[in-house]
């Protein structure tokens, strides 16, 4: 584990590079311009980079977002979202034909087509989580009582994140209402970081790559679980976790995950 002042010092031992989006190229608010330098060299080396983000809406959705944040289209040829890969599966009724849609309604887009499979949630085959209800953002107890009587049913989790910050502000995503089935006694079907079926979409296994991403749990395990290199970028989700660099050893080991590198956030 080193910290890394410049990460132009370590691209040219990698052929493709898996970054994460939010917490690392943007905050929810405002582009991080540091970490768009950096995108921009290793596309002008001619270096394969991919956007891998656990939101759990289209490619297209998150697309439209960042151009709103005002990155370039050159930059966003190659975004995968763990939204996309569950709609292949959806698609295909891989877990039943109706399901009760526990999120709010701008991730609606999740099952644009499928609209007439969406049923309550006593009636469904499958629960497909996609965040939190807008009126329900902090009340986790509701979410106890909401899932209680419903753990024989499959719970399709379409974002690994606990938690996320946007600009200041610390936000609950899907994996946190996973976390709470889990909890309950039920069962449940990851889509995303740090799981490795969203990987198998960009991985070539004749180049090397290297993961870049600021949630230990989903994109540093991640980069565990494929043994691959990685930079932790300690300034993103886990920032009130981290104190100095004395800290980190702590903060990895309590996450059970080892990185190489660490920024406080993305570098050229």
């Amino acid at each position: 584990m080193k910290k890394l002042e410049h990460f132009s010092e370590i691209y040219k031992s990698y052929d493709t590079f898996i970054v994460d989006l939010w917490g690392v190229m943007h905050d929810g608010i405002a582009l991080n311009l540091d970490a768009i330098t950096t995108i921009e060299n290793l596309i002008a080396s001619k270096k394969r980079v991919f956007f891998l983000s656990n939101a759990p809406r289209p490619n297209n959705k998150v697309i439209n977002f960042l151009k709103k944040l005002k990155m370039q289209e050159k930059l966003l040829q190659n975004v995968l979202t763990s939204g996309e890969v569950a709609i292949k599966f959806l698609r295909e009724k891989k877990f039943g034909n109706k399901f009760f849609h526990l999120g709010p309604e701008k991730d609606n887009s999740l099952y644009k087509g499928l609209e007439i499979k969406k049923t309550s949630l006593e009636m469904c085959d499958f629960i497909l989580c996609t965040g939190l209800f807008h009126d329900y953002e902090q009340n986790l107890n509701y979410y106890k009582d909401l899932l209680k009587n419903s753990l024989s049913k499959k719970f399709i989790c379409t974002n690994p994140d606990l938690i996320v910050h946007r600009g200041d502000t610390q936000e609950y995503c899907a994996g946190k209402i996973a976390q709470i089935f889990e909890n309950l006694g039920g069962e449940v079907i990851y889509f995303g970081k740090p799981y490795e079926l969203v990987y198998n979409e960009i991985l070539n296994t004749t180049e090397k790559s290297f993961i870049i991403g600021d949630n230990l749990n989903t994109d540093i395990k991640g980069a565990n679980n494929l043994k691959l290199d990685s930079l932790f970028i300690t300034g993103g989700v886990h920032r009130s976790e981290f104190k100095d660099e004395n800290d980190l050893k702590n903060l990895l080991k309590k996450h059970n995950v080892n990185c190489n590198y660490f920024q406080k956030k993305l570098i050229w």
